[in-house]
């Protein structure tokens, strides 16, 4: 189930299926790390963490360190950070050394993290991170490019942020000759595991933004519902070109928004974001978080496009297919997903919970970026009834076996290298404390082959396993 695109343009697109179907981690640390208590019974989390102890300070998942310090015995680096399952959550921790600097939570924190002069933390730093999550994401990828974000609809709180091939910060936290020949190693490594991908890598999301795309033309008026027919032809001719855009089925020819999302009918929304012209569709992506340059969470995010002035009619089109220059990091596909679960609202994420202060004060989150409402409640009510109604299309037990409250989408796009591209996969679902949950997948170097929902499995089995970890 794919479209194609012949002509100059050269753009290529495939299978975009949607539906709508509704770690271990040792508390020791560190010679100086301290252990929380577990998790009460109920599932809520204890409080009860020293506020003070000995060397750095701690960022915790789900009440338990994953970073410790020890001593160095020098005066000027009197500690050295330390790590527990490193690897697993270094897209949340970033890293923390003394030969090269910090990254992540270690550098957004660094002042609240440090020690004090008395060799005490000066503070603690509480993750939103569920370690359920992160470690099914984190295994589900494995050491393949790629990435995954999980966050709750209504707070934004990020459950999971997991970016592949990783690697481990306790291999380079201090000053000697391993911690140099390890970050030399790591940044020589043409695969860049020290990139960020979950937050700081942006690709061309293809197919699932046609959930913008939607959600815009419903916002116009351009449809009354996502049940009427749409004037699409088969193969759609871009404006002023010759590239053609054909729909992935006979069905698409003409076909509704419910019908299109659900057969990834890419002639449909390539023709839809035509009729809505540059500027209307750039402002509802907006909306949704698009072309915001000072998102934080508090690490900084890096901005999502959708193209701005000067966008001419065939690029117009093709922006309608996630192609030409529309960018996106998986959060902000993640919160796509998480905004047509929390009725058209979209909200701040945060990867932190809490920040702890030794004398017991609080620091407030450091985050920032555009929230309200991207679309109405109407709007969303309808593209959730589209995405329920097209479960069977991608996930592999369907919307029955995930549940009545779970959308989803996937999407195979080309990178332009050597034939292969990514896959994607957003979805939502009803996570275990009765929030809405959002999630974002994407593998990179995956081939289209010759069946292109083939081609976008590896993101889509990512997700199942996310999304099984969250319900």
């Amino acid at each position: 189930m794919h479209s194609t695109i012949r002509g100059a343009l050269g753009v290529s697109s495939a299978l975009v299926a949607l539906a709508v179907l509704s770690a271990g981690c040792d508390q020791g640390g560190s010679p100086t790390g301290s252990a929380d208590k577990p998790a009460t019974g109920d599932g809520t989390r204890r409080t009860d963490r020293a506020s003070s102890h000995p060397g750095l300070g701690d960022i915790l998942v789900g009440d338990a360190p994953v970073t410790g310090s020890r001593r160095t015995g020098e005066d000027k680096a009197p500690f050295e950070r330390t790590y527990t399952d490193g690897a697993l959550y270094a897209a949340v921790t970033g890293f923390r050394s003394t030969a090269f600097g910090n990254a992540g939570l270690e550098s957004a924190y660094g002042d609240v993290l440090a020690a004090d002069a008395s060799g005490n933390a000066s503070g603690d730093v509480m993750t939103t991170i569920d370690p359920k999550a992160q470690k099914a994401a984190f295994d589900a990828l494995g050491d393949r490019r790629g990435a995954a974000v999980a966050l709750d609809a209504e707070s934004g709180a990020l459950l999971a942020v997991v970016s592949t091939p990783s690697y481990d910060p306790a291999t380079f936290s201090g000053h000697g000759g391993a911690d140099a020949k390890a970050w030399r190693a790591l940044n020589a490594d043409r695969r860049s595991p020290l990139l960020n991908r979950a937050l700081r890598e942006v690709g061309a999301p293809g197919g699932t933004f046609h959930v913008v795309v939607a959600a815009a033309a419903l916002e116009k008026g351009l449809y009354a519902s996502v049940d009427d027919r749409t004037d699409s032809p088969l193969t759609y001719v871009l404006p002023q070109s010759t590239t053609r855009v054909t729909g992935a089925s006979p069905g698409c020819e003409d076909a509704p928004i419910a019908r299109a999302l659900s057969l990834s009918c890419d002639n449909v929304f390539a023709k839809m974001a035509s009729d809505l012209g540059a500027d209307e569709l750039r402002s509802v992506a907006e909306r949704f978080g698009f072309n915001d340059d000072a998102l934080t969470v508090p690490v900084r995010v890096a901005e999502s496009v959708c193209p701005r002035a000067g966008v001419s009619p065939p690029a117009t089109a093709l922006t309608g297919i996630g192609a030409g220059d529309v960018r996106a990091t998986p959060l902000a596909m993640a919160r796509v997903a998480a905004a047509a679960a929390n009725g058209g609202r979209v909200v701040a994420p945060s990867l932190v919970e809490r920040v702890t202060k030794a004398d017991g004060g609080a620091v407030p989150p450091k985050t920032s970026g555009r929230t309200g409402r991207a679309v109405s409640r109407g709007t969303a009510d309808a593209l959730r009834d589209a995405l329920g109604a097209a479960a069977d299309e991608v996930l592999s037990g369907g919307g029955d076996k995930a549940g009545a409250g779970t959308g989803a989408r996937a999407a195979w796009v080309t990178d332009g290298r050597d034939g292969t591209g990514s896959a994607w996969f957003i979805a939502y679902t009803d996570g275990a404390q009765g929030h809405p949950v959002a999630v974002a997948v994407r593998v990179e170097d995956q081939p289209s082959g010759a069946d292109p929902r083939k081609a976008a499995e590896p993101a889509v089995a990512v997700g199942e396993r996310l999304l099984a970890a969250l319900s």
